[in-house]
């Protein structure tokens, strides 16, 4: 078996001919442009695109078979040169036993079975055409119907404040809202890691997937997994999520959580933390963005659980790093290929050779999660503040 690199949630900005779909991607996020940036300048290995669900992109797909672009492989998934596609879509339930909105994942081998998941979704969303959209079904029933097409089922982004399964603050127990049995693995999100979910009793049962959750094609590969498989395709990571047969995830890299949009609790208006008070000192507000680190307190049993998880490691992506910009990025890209290779392969020594000193530190420092970092919050980053 080998080692790949796999980030399974990266959005589509517009289809190939233009018309919208993830509205708050960027506009460069095509089918094409994800595949070929994977590929070609990330390293990654595998990744799920979770708006394959459009018709359109249904249709270029079957274009880029047609043609011998792409090939679709009998363990599921779809080869683009040194790349695997997972073919994904992202919902939003909000029905009347889960208390939403919640975002969920859904992948399916093949094609074929995304084609038939499309036409069921098509009579129970507004617009099939767009992303992330609300569903007008029962949350058990789409995990269901997931399943029967030979699905995977993942909960979103878990702890992300207003969209997600544990952020809306109102739910405080999966069951309340899905079959657990039917759920494949769970992802994280931006503003936590393994040691924080770890405290919550239930979720011991589930893998942990850290994703990037792209809305741009640089952003591809901030947060992703290390699996241990035969080969890349749907069948093996399907395994791998369920630890079958030796195949089964070796690390999770993800942002330290103090990088994320969400960790800390932020005034709503001003983006000011609380130190404590029912009112912001600053502007007098009473609105709070609730910071995963507290909602995550409120959640907690108060212990570690007890199953054996893969390292964490707190990757930071050379797009945080003091000094890397878009052209020193190239240089770097055009002297070692690949994101992936300049991460976690080239030598200090090496480095020196295309940027300074300090930045090569950084990078060192970024791959032995040595960096200090102030936390985010309110939907602002935290910051690299130095090593």
């Amino acid at each position: 078996m080998n080692s790949y690199f796999a980030d399974l949630h990266i959005h589509i900005g517009q289809t190939t001919s233009g018309k919208p779909v993830k509205i708050t991607a960027s506009r460069s996020l095509t089918l094409e442009n994800i595949l070929v940036e994977a590929s070609e300048h990330k390293g990654i290995d595998i990744v799920g695109i979770i708006d394959c669900h459009v018709p359109e992109v249904l249709l270029t797909l079957k274009k880029l078979v047609e043609t011998g672009e792409c090939m679709e492989l009998e363990t599921g998934g779809i080869r683009f040169l040194d790349t695997t596609l997972i073919l994904g879509t992202e919902l939003e339930i909000y029905d009347e036993a889960c208390k939403g909105p919640i975002h969920v994942l859904a992948f399916m081998p093949s094609l074929e079975k995304m084609e038939e998941f499309s036409t069921w979704l098509s009579k129970r969303l507004t617009n099939i055409n767009l992303s992330s959209q609300r569903i007008y079904e029962k949350g058990i029933t789409l995990q269901k119907v997931v399943k029967s097409l030979g699905g995977l089922f993942i909960p979103a982004h878990i702890f992300t404040p207003h969209k997600s399964l544990y952020g809306s603050g109102v739910v405080k127990s999966l069951e309340e809202v899905f079959d657990g049995s039917l759920i494949d693995a769970v992802e994280l999100g931006l503003s936590s890691d393994t040691m924080m979910a770890d405290q919550i009793d239930e979720l011991q049962h589930y893998t942990f997937l850290t994703n990037s959750d792209a809305h741009s094609l640089p952003k591809i590969g901030r947060e992703y997994q290390k699996l241990l498989l035969e080969e890349p395709s749907f069948l093996e990571l399907k395994k791998a999520l369920a630890e079958e047969g030796g195949r089964r995830i070796q690390a999770n890299y993800g942002l330290n959580p103090y990088l994320g949009k969400y960790y800390e609790t932020t005034c709503e208006k001003c983006g000011l933390k609380p130190n404590g008070q029912q009112e912001c000192e600053n502007c007098g507000s009473t609105r709070f963005v609730k910071g995963v680190s507290k909602r995550l307190k409120e959640l907690s049993e108060g212990i570690k659980g007890s199953r054996v998880r893969p390292p964490y490691i707190h990757q930071v992506p050379l797009q945080f790093i003091p000094g890397i910009g878009p052209r020193t990025l190239d240089k770097l890209k055009d002297m070692f290929g690949t994101e992936m290779n300049i991460l976690h392969e080239v030598p200090k020594h090496e480095l020196q050779k295309v940027v300074t000193e300090k930045i090569a530190d950084y990078i060192a420092a970024a791959r032995e999660g040595r960096l200090q970092v102030n936390s985010g919050g309110g939907g602002t980053y935290g910051k690299v503040t130095g090593i």
